[in-house]
C-alpha cells in the first residue's frame, strides 16, 4: 500500500479562485492532493459530517492521485464514498442522489492534460474564492493527528443518473445528434444517454484517452469544434453537441455548421422556461451578449448579470432564486427541473427537447434570435503576478463619455452602438476579452478605444490579436 505524507510546502497559486488546479508533478502530487484531502476531512468534520463523494475525471494523472485523496480523507476518519471516473455533473449528481453534503471532484477540466486538480463541495456549498483560500491557510495553521481511519465503499451511479434524466427530458421526435467527447469523460455517459432518449447516434471521440489525441476539450474555443463541424455536415445532423473534459461545459454546432455560442443557447433555455413561467430571474456572466439579457427581458423574465466563474455564478443563482444561469464558457445551471449545478450533458439533453418540439431546423431556429456582431473570447498573457494590478489600474484610469461603465467584474464598458470587456482571468496568466457591436464599423470603434486605454496602462502588452479578431467576427 503507498504510503503518502503531509507537506507545508505548497504552492499558494493552485488555489484559484473557482477551484485548486496546478501543473502534476509542479504543484500538485500526491502528498499535495493527500494533504489536502486531510484539510478538507478536518472542514467536514467541524460540520458534525464524516462521509464524502469522490470521483475522478479520465486524465492519466488521475488514478493515483484519486488514491492519494481518499487516502488523506480515510486516515482522517472520514468514509469514502468512490463512484469512479465519471463527468462532474455525476459527482454532483450523486450529494443529491445519496443524500451526501460533501464531494470531491478530481479534474483538471478543459485544462492540457499535465493539469489536474480538484472541484470541491463542502456542506451542500460548491467552494470558491476566500473559501479555497481558507483550504490553503487551514493546512499551513494545522496538526494533522492520527484519527480512527474510516472505510471506502465503492458504488456506481451513472445509470441512477441517466435514468433521472430520461425521467425528465421526453423528446417529440427522433433526433440525429454528433457528440464530441473529445476523449473526456462525457464518454462514459452521453452516448448512452442519448441513445435512451431515442436519438440515432454519431460517436466522435467518444472513448476516454488522457492525452486527448484528437482535439483539447474545450468547445469555447472555434478550432477545438472542427471536426464535429464536419461530422455534422456529413452525416446530414440535426445538431453537434461537445463537452469539454470533465463534461460541465458544453458546446453546440447547429445543422449547418455554425457554431451556437452559449450565450445565444441562453436565449433558447431562457425563452423556453419563461414560456412556462414568466417572471423568473435568469444569471449570465459579463461576458454575454447584450442581446441576451434583451432576449430575457421581452420574455418576461428578470435579466441578472453577474461576474464570471461556474462557482460564483452558481452562488447568484442559488441567492437569487434563478431558474437558470449560464456563462460564455459554457457552464448551464438548471434550477428549473433540474439540482442546479453546471452540466453540459443534461444541457444538451434540454436543447434537444426543445430542438424536437419544433419542425424547425437548429439553425432555422436560432435564426429566430437576435444575432448581434461580435469577437469570440480573446486572450490576452499576462503575468500572474500582473494581471490583477492591471485591472485595478485600468479600472481606476477608465473615463468615458457617453458610456456606462461595469465593474462587477473587470471593466465592461457600454456604449449606445456596442460594448466592450476586459477582465483578469482567474484560471490562466491571461487576460480576457470580448467585444459586440451593432456594425463591424462600430465594432472596431470599440476595440480601438478599449485598445488605446490597455496601451495607456500597459504599453508592453502585446494586442495583436486584437487586429487579426475582425476575421473572427461571429466564427
Amino acid at each position: 500500500m503507498t504510503t503518502y505524507s503531509v507537506t507545508k510546502s505548497l504552492k499558494k497559486e493552485i488555489f484559484r479562485a473557482y477551484d485548486i488546479r496546478g501543473v502534476v508533478n509542479d504543484g500538485i502530487d500526491a502528498n499535495t492532493v493527500y494533504t489536502i484531502g486531510k484539510a478538507l476531512a478536518t472542514k467536514i468534520k467541524s460540520g458534525g459530517r464524516n462521509k464524502v463523494i469522490i470521483g475522478r475525471d479520465g486524465r492519466l494523472s488521475s488514478p493515483h492521485l484519486s488514491d492519494a485523496l481518499i487516502a488523506g480523507f480515510i486516515t482522517s476518519g472520514c468514509d469514502v464514498i468512490f463512484i469512479g471516473e465519471v463527468p462532474s455533473p455525476i459527482l454532483y449528481f450523486a450529494t443529491f442522489n445519496l443524500g451526501i453534503e460533501d464531494a470531491v471532484m478530481l479534474t483538471g477540466s478543459h485544462n492540457p492534460k499535465n493539469y489536474n486538480g480538484l472541484k470541491m463541495i463542502v456542506g451542500g456549498k460548491t467552494l470558491s474564492e476566500s473559501d479555497i483560500k481558507n483550504i490553503y491557510d487551514l493546512i499551513l495553521n494545522t496538526d494533522f493527528t492520527a484519527t480512527k481511519e474510516g472505510v471506502k465503499t465503492d458504488i456506481e451511479i451513472i445509470d441512477s443518473y441517466i435514468d433521472d434524466v430520461c425521467q425528465r427530458v421526453n423528446l417529440n421526435r427522433p433526433l440525429k445528434v454528433v457528440l464530441d467527447c473529445g476523449n473526456g469523460v462525457a464518454s462514459n455517459v452521453a452516448p448512452k444517454l442519448f441513445e435512451n432518449l431515442g436519438c440515432e447516434v454519431v460517436k466522435l471521440y467518444c472513448n476516454v484517452d488522457g492525452n486527448f489525441p484528437n482535439h483539447h476539450p474545450n468547445p469555447s474555443v472555434a478550432e477545438n469544434l472542427v471536426d464535429l463541424i464536419d461530422a455534422v455536415r456529413e452525416y446530414n445532423a440535426d445538431v453537434g453537441l461537445a463537452f469539454d473534459g470533465d463534461a460541465d461545459r458544453i458546446g453546440v454546432v447547429d445543422n449547418s455548421g455554425k457554431i451556437i455560442w452559449p450565450d445565444r443557447l441562453m436565449m433558447a433555455y431562457s425563452n423556453d422556461i419563461l414560456q412556462r413561467s414568466p417572471g423568473e430571474k435568469i444569471v449570465f456572466d459579463v461576458k454575454c451578449s447584450s442581446l441576451l439579457e434583451s432576449v430575457i427581458a421581452s420574455n418576461g423574465g428578470l435579466p441578472i448579470q453577474w461576474r464570471t466563474g461556474h462557482s460564483v455564478l452558481k452562488a447568484k443563482m442559488i441567492s437569487e432564486q434563478a431558474a437558470l444561469a449560464g456563462e460564455m464558457s459554457g457552464h448551464i445551471f438548471f434550477k428549473e427541473n433540474w439540482y442546479g449545478f453546471d452540466d453540459g450533458v443534461y444541457s444538451g439533453a434540454r436543447l434537444l427537447k426543445i430542438l424536437s418540439a419544433t419542425t424547425q431546423s437548429c439553425a432555422a431556429f436560432f435564426d429566430s434570435f437576435p444575432e448581434g456582431i461580435n469577437t469570440p473570447e480573446i486572450i490576452i498573457p499576462i503575468a500572474e503576478n500582473k494581471k490583477f494590478v492591471f485591472m485595478k489600474e485600468l479600472v481606476s484610469k477608465a473615463d468615458f463619455k457617453d458610456a456606462s461603465v461595469n465593474t462587477i467584474d473587470g471593466l465592461r464598458v457600454t456604449f449606445k452602438y456596442g460594448w466592450g470587456l476586459v477582465r483578469a482571468s482567474n484560471t490562466t496568466p491571461a487576460l480576457t476579452l470580448r467585444f459586440e457591436a451593432n456594425s463591424a464599423e462600430n465594432l472596431t470603434k470599440v476595440q480601438n478605444i478599449m485598445c488605446k486605454y490597455m496601451h495607456d496602462v500597459d504599453p508592453s502588452l502585446d494586442l495583436s490579436s486584437l487586429l487579426a479578431c475582425e476575421e473572427q467576427i461571429n466564427a
